[in-house]
């Protein structure tokens, strides 16, 4: 085991990777590739340029190239915030008094308190680049919000937020953070676009999801001459760009000589699982090492644990392209859970397909007991982590108590992707005992399975 081995795990910044590790170009199997909608048949990048910068439309349909270089501009970004330190949980070892040794990657050194700047900031260089004006999105709880604006700023552009309304209500100070560096942030489902307005009518009086918001920012983005659309999570190009944070990580660990037996992550969409565990996945590929992976989800919106993997629409107004994934149904919105990142209806198709072979495993949680995680953890290690962080706290902990059971010494690695400072109305709630626990039934799942496309060969599996 490891030893002598500091608190904090620190490179420089000349150790800061220069290029993004794409992990499909060691997947066997590749990715199912993204569907036109209407013919069925397989995207081209010309497809997908009236959507996304041309850049980013290569970077998501590229399964050959292994390492793609980090734009200068970009790095020089990164140096603000990055590296980020690899840590060791040493205070939360004693109070679980486990055998195992646990470790976090902090990606909440930044403004935006989260991981969501890495994409971002790639995202709106290429925008820049290729002389747009602006670019769309969407957000949940917030994070990817604040971490566009910030991108947008720093180089220039227009940015345009629709936030799902229940984080909108919920987290006033980070709708405010995305005001102050310039985003214009409309709650959604809005009365602002037609697929909005759509939304409404069909479900009056819903808190949105994800799914709503992203119909609401591909329809703004088309429809205005100099956008683009731009996304958080799910996308191929988001996990490239996330694959700085595994880089990072395994070149700290090696450093030290550690190698995790279990790599941990919270999975929504799947960026920063999916970027985590990048350098690991490829060597358990290619056959030059083992691990054990875990995708945390919430068992309020279990896309993995309980979905169906077929081709599905990723937004609720059915405007994009079909993605093959595990899927709730784009027609499922979920209950307004507090761990707004993860309240998305799929996961990204590099992740499915990998899930799908067995590559790893997913676990669910209810929102309360991954908050009795995040109160251990913060009275322990002293960071008050984000909710959506908290479920691979949980799942870590669980980890740590099964080695303290059976003697193990493993070695457990998780991501703490943000900080959870304008959560604070989820942990009142959780402080004052009103938080509760929403699991769809059976029949809720169904309602969002009917929404799912039907056509000759797309069949669960």
């Amino acid at each position: 085991m490891s030893k002598n081995i500091p608190y904090r795990i620190y490179l420089t910044e000349d150790e800061v990777p220069k290029y993004y590790y794409n992990l499909r170009a060691d997947m066997p199997t590749k990715p199912a590739p993204l569907l036109n909608p209407g013919t069925h048949e397989p995207l081209k990048v010309e497809d997908l340029e009236p959507i996304f910068c041309t850049e980013l439309a290569k970077q998501e349909l590229d399964n050959d190239t292994r390492l793609i270089e980090i734009p200068d501009e970009v790095r020089e970004y990164y140096k603000t915030y990055r590296p980020a330190p690899l840590m060791r949980a040493y205070a939360l070892e004693k109070a679980l008094d486990t055998p195992a040794e646990i470790y976090y990657k902090f990606e909440g050194n930044n403004t935006s308190g989260s991981h969501k700047l890495n994409s971002a900031i790639a995202q709106a260089y290429y925008a820049k680049q290729q002389g747009l004006k602006g670019v769309t999105t969407e957000t949940g709880a917030g994070q990817w919000g604040t971490a566009l604006s910030m991108a947008c700023a720093h180089f220039g552009l227009d940015c345009r937020v629709y936030m799902v309304k229940v984080s909108y209500e919920q987290k006033a100070y980070r709708r405010e953070v995305m005001r102050t560096y310039g985003a214009n942030v409309t709650p959604s489902p809005s009365d602002t676009t037609e697929v909005g307005r759509q939304i409404l009518k069909e479900h009056p009086g819903t808190g949105g999801s994800l799914g709503c918001a992203i119909s609401e920012a591909v329809e703004v983005a088309t429809h205005n001459p100099g956008y683009r659309y731009v996304l958080g999570s799910v996308l191929n190009q988001v996990l490239l760009h996330q694959s700085i944070i595994g880089l990072e990580c395994k070149t700290a660990m090696d450093k030290y000589d550690i190698k995790p037996d279990i790599i941990i992550g919270c999975c929504g969409g799947g960026s920063n699982f999916g970027g985590l565990i990048a350098p690991f996945m490829g060597e358990k590929l290619t056959g030059k090492a083992d691990y054990q992976f875990i995708g945390v989800e919430p068992k309020s919106c279990p896309s993995f644990t309980r979905g169906e993997y077929r081709y599905d629409f990723c937004d609720t107004g059915r405007v994009t392209p079909l993605a093959k994934m595990y899927t709730l149904g784009n027609g499922f919105i979920p209950s307004a859970n507090h761990a707004g990142g993860l309240r998305y209806h799929g996961d990204s198709s590099i992740l499915s397909e990998l899930y799908h072979e067995g590559m790893f495993d997913a676990v669910a949680y209810e929102q309360t007991e991954v908050f009795k995680a995040a109160e251990f953890f913060a009275r322990t290690e002293g960071l008050l982590p984000a909710p959506e962080s908290s479920h691979a706290i949980k799942g870590a902990i669980d980890q740590a108590l099964k080695c303290k059971e059976t003697g193990e010494k493993k070695v457990i690695l998780f991501g703490l992707t943000g900080t959870g400072y304008f959560d604070m109305t989820a942990y009142q709630q959780y402080n004052d005992g009103t938080m509760t626990d929403t699991i769809p039934t059976d029949a809720d799942l169904q309602k969002g399975f009917d929404y799912i496309p039907d056509f000759p060969g797309n069949e669960a599996e």
